[in-house]
C-alpha cells in the first residue's frame, strides 16, 4: 500500500537527518493517514479510505459527499 492520502494526494517528502555533527543522512516525512470508513447516504453504502488528519477536519467541516464531488470535478480519480 503506498502511503497517499486519497483526497488530497499528500505523500511522504525526503529530508535530511542532521546530528549534531552537523552530518546529515537521508530520512522520509510521511504525512499522517488514518483508514477510515465513510457512509455515502445517496448511494447508501460505505467507503474504506485512506486520509491525512487534514483531509479528516475538511470532512467534518464539508461533509463527505462535498469532498468526493470536488474530487471528481478535479479529475483526480
Amino acid at each position: 500500500m503506498s502511503r497517499v492520502c486519497d483526497l488530497t494526494g499528500k505523500k511522504a517528502l525526503a529530508g535530511n537527518n542532521v546530528s549534531f555533527s552537523n552530518a546529515k543522512t537521508k530520512r522520509r516525512f510521511y504525512p499522517n493517514l488514518q483508514t477510515k470508513k465513510f457512509f455515502i447516504p445517496e448511494e447508501g453504502e460505505w467507503i474504506t479510505l485512506k486520509v491525512s488528519t487534514s483531509a479528516l477536519r475538511t470532512i467534518n467541516k464539508k461533509g463527505i459527499s462535498a469532498c468526493l464531488n470536488n474530487l471528481f470535478t478535479k479529475g483526480k480519480i
